[in-house]
């Protein structure tokens, strides 16, 4: 069985929307009928957008299963010659048996025309809403700014379902009038609700008719009220564009609006099957359902450990379920820290027949980036907390302050160190120490925290800062052999589990 993805345009004026329904003819019909007759075999499309009746698509996209052998790139050619000429097959392409077109990633791009004159033109009259009124672009390209982000698109759409989650994330929205005087609405995001796009067209005609000033929009989102918006414009001005796939994860997330602040760490889904998830605020009414989403996200794109973080106003606890998932206690980590007073930091230290002296931090060079990751990611593996890098990573926190080391033992490599000096807290914080398994159990590490203390005093700092998960009872017991004491704590990663463990 293959399964064969196919990229479709079509003009809706004359069918009831894609989804099969019994009061008149459908896309998803007309597709399931062509290829059935070509592939000789009953055939079902599966779709990715579910367009309204009327509504237009230059590349919605569909999959079926197949036990045809023709070659998947030649059956778009073939289906044409089935297909009326109002429905044509862009592209056609053999794809991974379990790809779904609505359970991955994807940018979806629409666009409403509005023919903004005094009198209609018949011809472009199915894709375009005439609109006698004069529209003030510049006022509906204000309003436009306020919806870019993700928010509660609840005020923007027709609830189906009152369970459905309303929060969506638009990445641009843009106004544009062109010599013909046609308005080009164009939206791009992760997802659309039922109707959202056409109710974003006819607040914003609105906005340009002078009905509501351009801040108001945002009135309209705090609301989550549907008749705070404006109509719900016609079908026919709406084109479905595009949808863009994700072809790999991005390495994080990071979302602030007026109701939430959240991270989510994803560059080890892929490798581990990690994910840490951060909220940093959010509206108590918000918080259940934020969560839950966020959860579902991660375990949707691969992640099997999910460990999520909240406020502490938030009061995250062992046992809470979000949808469909249960938490447990993972981790925390320690803040500890180490006064530096006397001399003490310059003497030597010994460890069996390992001197001070023979222990050494040479700073990391570009050359030896990918080495350096290598070993990094090697002995954090499997850490809790820890975070997989790359050359972008080191990059970053370089502009950041931080200073990247080899550890070397008689000039051998044989760990790395990462510290970044605090000026205004006088400290210096120990980012990370990781030792090779080979050189455990002599003393380096105790021998590295004095040698990174002869540092900060020369640098005139007055403290060592470092954090420590609870878990990690090897590093623990070394940083207080050191003479660090637990300062404080951070609030716990939680672990989140689906009710039949899947998850782990």
């Amino acid at each position: 069985m293959r399964r064969i993805k196919l990229v479709v345009a079509y003009d809706g004026t004359r069918y009831c929307g894609w989804q099969i329904q019994p009061n008149g003819v459908t896309i998803e019909e007309v597709l399931n009928r062509a290829l059935s007759e070509l592939l000789r075999e009953p055939i079902e499309v599966i779709g990715a957008s579910r367009t309204d009746s009327g509504v237009h698509s230059r590349g919605n996209v569909a999959v079926f299963d197949t036990e045809s052998r023709i070659p998947a790139d030649k059956i778009c050619f073939a289906l044409n010659q089935r297909l009326p000429e109002d429905v044509r097959i862009q592209n056609s392409e053999e794809v991974a048996p379990d790809w779904h077109p609505r359970k991955q990633n994807c940018t979806k791009t629409y666009e409403y025309r509005i023919l903004n004159r005094k009198t209609d033109m018949p011809v472009g009259r199915l894709y375009t809403h005439f609109c006698y009124f004069d529209l003030d672009v510049e006022k509906m390209q204000r309003a436009a700014a306020y919806l870019v982000g993700e928010h509660d698109f609840k005020s923007f759409c027709t609830v189906r379902n009152p369970l459905e989650d309303t929060v969506r994330r638009i990445y641009s929205l843009t106004v544009e009038k062109d010599m013909d005087d046609v308005i080009h609405i164009r939206v791009m995001g992760s997802g659309f609700l039922y109707n959202m796009v056409r109710i974003i067209a006819g607040t914003l005609m609105r906005i340009g008719m002078g009905a509501y000033p351009p801040e108001y929009v945002k009135e309209i989102l705090a609301a989550r009220d549907r008749q705070m918006a404006g109509d719900t414009a016609p079908a026919k001005g709406l084109t479905l564009v595009s949808m863009k796939y994700e072809t790999e994860l991005a390495p994080e997330l990071a979302i602030e609006n007026e109701d939430w602040s959240y991270q989510v760490i994803q560059r080890e889904i892929v490798t581990k099957g990690k994910a840490y998830i951060l909220i940093h605020r959010c509206r108590r009414d918000d918080f259940e359902r934020l969560a839950a989403r966020l959860i579902h996200q991660c375990h949707r794109d691969g992640a099997r450990e999910i460990y999520v973080k909240a406020a502490k106003e938030l009061r995250m606890t062992s046992g809470q379920r979000y949808g469909y998932y249960t938490l447990e206690k993972g981790f925390f980590n320690y803040i500890m820290e180490k006064q530096i007073s006397g001399n003490d930091c310059c003497e030597t230290f010994s460890a069996g027949n390992l001197e001070a002296a023979s222990v050494k931090l040479t700073a990391l060079r570009k050359k030896d980036e990918d080495r350096w990751l290598e070993l990094y990611n090697e002995i954090f593996y499997s850490v809790p907390g820890s975070a997989t890098y790359d050359r972008a990573m080191i990059e970053k926190e370089r502009k950041n302050g931080s200073r990247f080391f080899w550890i070397t033992l008689k000039g051998k490599r044989c760990g790395f160190a990462v510290v970044a000096a605090q000026q205004e807290k006088k400290s210096l914080h120990i980012d990370m120490i990781g030792i090779q398994k080979e050189f455990r159990g002599m003393g380096l590490g105790r021998t590295l925290l004095k040698l990174l203390e002869a540092t900060a005093r020369e640098m005139g700092l007055e403290k060592l800062e470092l954090i420590a998960a609870n878990t990690n009872l090897a590093a623990l017991r070394l940083y207080e052999s050191a003479g660090f004491v637990k300062k404080g704590e951070k609030p716990w990663f939680y672990l989140a589990k689906d009710e039949k463990n899947r998850l782990t």
